[in-house]
């Protein structure tokens, strides 16, 4: 009896280890092998996708996928006249690195080099320079945000906002793509592959990434610069891209217009304009009745940007509250950017030398003045009243 439990516990230990043995005593389901028939044709559903390539060391993949390139119209700060608008642009997967040259963890990254001195670095190691366009994808990530770490500025994350400085490489953890790339913002800016492709200007070659004070536009995966291929900057390094490069290019028309022209508002358009005033104008105001703009210019501050200057006053006679409204035209809407008060008259309006730079004239009972207006990366931004001025 004793010697018949050993045997069976002998078994039921076997069962648990031996190929093709269940021990809820059912039949096994056969391997493909030792049936003798072929294997599947089609792979398990959890291996259904592309295989992502083994990644050269220090390097990561960035898989085939769309990039928004550039930064839609209303959505800022935006700068019109040096990205694209929104477009979408497919890329092919390549390899990036993940810090800049020498790509190495708590390295102080490579400067002083020109673009060609960079492309033979990268070629020493069979890599290149990675394209504009290759860059922004690695830095937007997959879900295509404004920032590497998301759509909402946080100078903190990457230390942007100051001016450029040399840092190790790995410093701000935080710092990095949902693509894993890091270091991106916040220390050297990066030579790319790329041409300047905006306006005609030849010669020269796209810069990304770094650092400024204005961190909240520079910050930005599609912030750009032109730079001469043959300079050498202190502020300048780069990192390595590898496998076949995308031949998506920046490709944008600049088209400058008259800095500012008067412009004749339809009668709905106007009232659209009357709609969309700011709530400090209507709190400046003070009056029960509506605004009505008579009167507008078309401005153009920089290439590829138009907006829409109208004047008017509240209720009928002239004088009763009166100011100046910018909008910009987003699929025929008025989306208010700014307004300058002029009191009891209707104002008008001077550029200074630089088309950025709007004056707003009015008077009221202590004297005429003027206030600025300023043109910054899509916005507008009010200036300080100047009183006892010549109105033009």
């Amino acid at each position: 009896m004793k010697r018949f439990v050993r045997v069976s516990l002998l078994l039921a230990a076997l069962g648990a280890t031996m190929p093709g043995c269940r021990r809820d005593g059912r039949s096994p389901v056969p391997s493909p092998a030792a049936s003798g028939s072929a294997l599947p044709s089609e792979p398990p559903p959890w291996d259904s996708g592309p295989k992502t390539p083994a990644a050269p060391e220090g390097m990561v993949w960035i898989p085939d996928g769309a990039l928004v390139a550039g930064t839609p119209p209303g959505v800022l700060p935006r700068v019109a006249d040096e990205e694209m608008s929104g477009e979408q642009v497919v890329l092919h997967g390549f390899f990036i690195s993940i810090y800049p040259y020498p790509n190495e963890e708590g390295a102080i990254p490579l400067f002083n080099v020109t673009q060609e001195q960079a492309k033979s670095l990268c070629e020493e190691r069979k890599q290149r320079l990675c394209t504009e366009l290759e860059w922004e994808r690695a830095c937007k990530g997959p879900e295509n945000h404004i920032y590497e770490y998301g759509d909402h500025y946080r100078p903190d994350v990457c230390g942007t906002g100051t001016v450029p400085r040399m840092l190790p490489s790995g410093l701000r953890v935080a710092c990095r793509s949902d693509f894993g790339v890091r270091d991106l913002h916040g220390s050297l800016s990066e030579w790319t592959a790329s041409e300047w492709g905006r306006g005609g200007r030849e010669g020269l070659v796209a810069v990304r990434g770094g650092n400024a004070p204005a961190g909240e536009l520079a910050g930005r995966c599609a912030n750009a610069f032109a730079k001469s291929p043959t300079s050498k900057s202190a502020g300048i390094g780069f990192r390595c891209c590898a496998g076949p490069p995308n031949e998506a290019k920046v490709e944008l028309h600049v088209e400058r217009k008259t800095p500012m022209e008067k412009f004749e508002l339809s009668a709905a358009l106007a009232k659209k304009i009357d709609d969309a005033i700011p709530d400090d104008a209507r709190a400046e105001l003070r009056r029960d009745e509506s605004f009505h703009a008579t009167q507008a210019w078309l401005w153009h501050p920089i290439g590829n940007e138009e907006l829409v200057v109208a004047g008017g006053c509240t209720g009928e006679t002239r004088g009763r509250g009166c100011g100046a409204v910018v909008v910009r035209l987003v699929l025929g809407a008025p989306v208010s950017l700014a307004w300058a008060g002029s009191g009891r008259f209707l104002p008008s309006v001077k550029l200074e030398n630089d088309p950025r730079y709007l004056w707003v004239y009015g008077g009221d009972e202590r004297s005429h003045f003027r206030k600025g207006l300023t043109y910054a990366w899509g916005r507008v931004v009010g200036g300080e009243v100047q009183r006892n001025v010549h109105v033009p």
